[in-house]
């Protein structure tokens, strides 16, 4: 089973003035990440809006970004849906495509109460791509709160194909857990920005996240201060990162993300309903406030 390792993006997908998938930024993307040295991305994600997008859009959407990479981006092709059919045929649409491997959240609206019921949920749905790994998508923003730990323990003997867990949780104590867990087998890319140091001081090799769609560089050097034991140094790169998420947070995560990949010349467009989009002016004062912020 092949191990993430570095930085992985969770990319936007741009949307046109009429609410068309853009395709032909999303080649624009794919460049600008190969070129920032990302070595993945995690398709159709929350960034990337994958639940506000049709099963003809993520299938269309996916195959761009193998298209777009050229082989040069481990992908992995999120296709969690409120309804299993949907989420069986885009996974076993995925597994025709050449990518590292599908991943799913939770069903956030009848949810699954225990490990068991988690576990057979994602068997189910693993089983629809078998020549590709599976990663479950561990998120607060699913209202599933099961230990990680034991559901790796579980999932390890009904799920040939499972690659680990996408750990987009804030709780350090249950991530060395699953780092741990069945010696070690698992892979556990970590998925909260502001946390990486917290997580690189754990054991991390790879991180999913938003912010290095457009602030990849500024992690690598993070990333580059902490292997040199150069502790200091982290401390104040992340004084640059408090202030990204600041203004993530002031003018909502995915809408200012998008805004924000005018850095680098890319019309990622507006969110889908219900995120509210940006105002001209909004955007410019996200720009503005993010080169301030001296991350790039």
């Amino acid at each position: 089973m092949k191990k993430l390792t570095g930085l992985i993006a969770a990319p936007h997908t741009p949307f046109t003035s009429d609410d068309r998938v853009n395709f032909s930024e999303i080649d624009k993307i794919a460049r600008h990440l190969i070129q920032e040295g990302v070595k993945g991305a995690y398709i159709c994600g929350t960034t990337g809006e994958g639940i506000h997008c049709s099963v003809s859009e993520r299938k269309a959407i996916a195959e761009r970004w193998v298209k777009a990479s050229e082989g040069r981006l481990d992908l992995i092709i999120h296709t969690g849906t409120l309804s299993i059919k949907d989420t069986l045929e885009l996974t076993a649409h995925a597994d025709t495509l050449d990518i590292l491997a599908t991943s799913v959240i939770a069903p956030c609206f009848f949810k699954p109460a225990s490990v068991e019921e988690l576990v057979n949920y994602c068997a189910e749905v693993a089983k629809a791509a078998p020549s590709k790994g599976f990663y479950y998508y561990h998120s607060a923003m699913s209202g599933v709160h099961l230990d990680m730990e034991q559901f790796l323990i579980e999932a390890d003997k009904h799920i040939p194909n499972l690659s680990g867990i996408k750990f987009n949780n804030h709780d350090l104590y249950e991530y060395q857990r699953c780092l741990r867990a069945c010696d070690g087998k698992f892979d556990i890319p970590w998925g909260v920005d502001e946390f990486l140091p917290g997580a690189l001081a754990l054991g991390a090799t790879s991180a999913v996240g938003s912010t290095y769609n457009y602030a990849a560089k500024h992690f690598h050097s993070i990333i580059d201060s902490f292997e040199r034991g150069e502790h200091n140094k982290v401390l104040q790169k992340m004084d640059s990162v408090l202030k990204l998420i600041d203004v993530l947070v002031k003018f909502g995560g995915v809408a200012a993300g998008k805004a924000a990949m005018a850095l680098h010349d890319i019309d990622a467009g507006n969110p889908r309903l219900p995120l509210k989009a940006l105002t001209a002016e909004q955007k410019e004062a996200v720009v503005d406030l993010m080169r301030k912020a001296n991350f790039l």
